[in-house]
């Protein structure tokens, strides 16, 4: 399965005719191909650039200069090409990235308009809707799960990733963040819920004024969703009771998923705090949980629920070692 979209960095030189041989020609010969002036120039003159767009809706990006060169794509990889180090948007120079960021972005802007109107959402999960093989599936996810809220439109659900991503706090580590959301060809909504609940609890951590570092590798072997200020925190989503197949009523699906958790990553972590996100639960749904508001046998356990407008309302069993503070409207 291919990883998200990185650039591969060539040291060697390459003239036009290489290219067009080595690159552009088996590509045409595999799928149709069109070898095209970019859009945008590269902002370092040293670099001679060029598109290569697929019959099959593939693209490929290529710059060179003499000594170094980069190859962005999420179609084939000519085999020249096939032993070389790879770069993320971060680790290409400055020129190179922002020259191929703004040809994706472009592209986005004319296949997805809706998307591209979030423009901050669409640049930080470029690395997977141009990828290989997660474009077509994270663009669904967004377009008809409105990004796992339901009885909400996609903008509503694009509009409040939006706000929370233009703060720039996840910027560090977009392409841990980004590659969450998958870039497997199948469409596996219940884990694209599952990784947005992770950037709704980064939220909240922001909302709090709390610093944090995601995806925390322990001895253990576990690497745990969230250090926050020293302390651990695990994300867990439960599928809300509609679409689950043996528990029908909010309060067990949330036992059911905590439970899970407790036998995972809290068997080996107990002191870690328990975030329950239950975003995709429809109204009535939450209001059954609100009514009880259960436990699921692990404390500190926090569970939650964020909508469109910006709102989370949650309840808490135990005390967190940190503080939440206005992020959170207690029930």
């Amino acid at each position: 399965m291919a990883g998200p979209l990185r650039f591969r960095r060539s040291n060697e030189t390459w003239s036009r005719d290489r290219v067009r041989s080595q690159l552009f020609a088996p590509l045409e010969s595999s799928f149709g191909a069109h070898l095209e002036t970019p859009w945008f120039p590269v902002a370092d003159d040293r670099y001679d650039a060029c598109r290569i767009e697929m019959d099959n809706g593939d693209i490929a990006l290529f710059c060179a200069r003499p000594g170094r060169a980069y190859w962005l794509g999420n179609t084939e990889t000519p085999e020249p090409l096939w032993r070389t180090d790879k770069e993320t948007f971060d680790e290409a120079p400055y020129a190179v990235s922002r020259w191929a960021q703004r040809e994706l972005l472009a592209r986005v802007e004319l296949t997805d308009p809706w998307l591209a109107a979030a423009e901050y959402l669409a640049w930080f999960f470029l690395p997977v809707f141009c990828s290989k093989d997660g474009r077509q599936t994270t663009r669904r996810f967004f377009a008809e799960d409105a990004a796992g809220f339901p009885d909400a439109t996609r903008e509503e659900g694009l509009a409040f990733y939006e706000t929370f991503l233009s703060t720039g706090a996840l910027d560090a580590h977009r392409y841990t963040m980004a590659s969450k959301l998958g870039t497997s060809p199948g469409y596996d909504v219940g884990r694209m819920r599952a990784t947005m609940a992770e950037f709704t609890a980064a939220k909240l951590l922001v909302d709090a004024g709390l610093e944090f570092v995601p995806e925390v590798e322990q001895d253990s072997g576990h690497a745990l969703d969230f250090a926050v200020e020293d302390h651990l925190v695990e994300v867990t989503r439960p599928a809300p009771p509609a679409r689950r197949s043996n528990t029908d009523h909010p309060v067990a699906a949330v036992r059911e998923t905590g439970g899970a958790k407790r036998t995972e990553q809290l068997a080996t972590h107990p002191e870690a705090a328990l975030f329950i996100d239950c975003t995709s639960f429809r109204d009535d749904e939450w209001a059954a949980l609100r009514g009880e508001t259960p436990g699921v046998g692990h404390e500190p356990t926090l569970v939650f629920r964020a909508r469109p407008s910006g709102t989370v309302e949650g309840y808490l069993h135990g005390r967190l070692p940190f503080d939440l503070g206005p992020a959170v409207e207690w029930v």
